[in-house]
């Protein structure tokens, strides 16, 4: 149920990539903490669906459609936010694609161009044109959805046929320390969360691609996912939303540019 009197009481909070996966479930989780969010993304369906659940329970949503990708669409969704509520006070960039599962010498340009159009340029854009409010108001929160594919993959550097997305991510975690360190004098806080796999249709369709590529199961790719965290388990969506709360309200008021994982423990040695 959403309350009023949550951690995140009558914030604005912009969510890409809304409507569906992690992006709805932090959605969600904003609504039942008090916030009033902003679902944005391609899916106009999904983004819809995902506010119609919010209205259900009492809280406050709107679905705007946008192409993270394309500056004048995020200009002016920037623009009817501010329009609509006076502010914006969070953003969560989690817009994202997998990108191609391949070799890099078979890396196809146009598939390239378009991981980092989605995962990273899109990213920087929503940064840009939110904190062109946030400054003067000398306030706000942004998290930023990276993953360890983009910090680590199987104990080393990188992650095998995903030469695409890491990129993104780790170039991701780079603009959250940089603009961090930018945005700390106005009193703006710039964080990451970096999942590791997670429950649900976007793992899937990454391990199938994987599975498509290498020959193995998708059974045996995630069997082997899980027995590499320690908690034996792969995270779920609401795992990471939780994360995302953490860092955009005020019990995380002393951090940022930091990349937090969420992994069950893929990482421990």
């Amino acid at each position: 149920m959403a309350s009023g009197f949550g951690r995140l009481k009558e914030k604005v909070a912009i969510v890409t990539g809304g409507g569906k996966g992690i992006g709805r479930a932090i959605s969600l989780a904003f609504c039942n903490e008090g916030a009033i969010v902003v679902a944005a993304g391609r899916s106009l369906s999904a983004l819809e669906e995902t506010c119609q659940g919010i209205l259900q329970t009492g809280g406050r949503a709107i679905p705007l459609q946008v192409d993270v990708s394309v500056e004048e669409q995020v200009k002016q969704l920037v623009s009817h936010v501010v329009a609509e509520f006076g502010r914006i006070d969070i953003l969560v960039n989690n817009s994202g694609i997998t990108g191609p599962t391949v070799p890099l010498v078979d890396m196809d340009l146009a598939a390239w161009n378009e991981t980092l159009a989605v995962d990273l340029t899109g990213a920087m854009l929503c940064c840009r044109e939110v904190l062109r409010h946030m400054i003067p108001r000398r306030n706000g929160a942004i998290v930023n959805v990276v993953s360890e594919g983009g910090r680590a993959g199987d104990g080393k550097s990188g992650f095998p046929l995903r030469s695409a997305y890491c990129a993104a991510k780790m170039g991701l975690i780079g603009v959250t320390e940089t603009l961090s360190l930018e945005t700390g004098p106005y009193n703006i806080r710039v964080n990451a969360v970096s999942p590791g796999p997670v429950q649900g249709s976007h793992i899937t369709r990454a391990m199938e691609a994987r599975a498509a590529a290498t020959g193995l199961s998708l059974k045996d790719i995630m069997d082997s996912l899980a027995a590499k965290a320690s908690l034996g388990r792969i995270s779920t969506e609401s795992e990471v939303a939780s994360a995302v709360v953490f860092l955009v309200s005020d019990e995380s008021s002393a951090i940022t540019g930091q990349t937090l994982p969420v992994t069950c423990g893929q990482h421990i040695n």
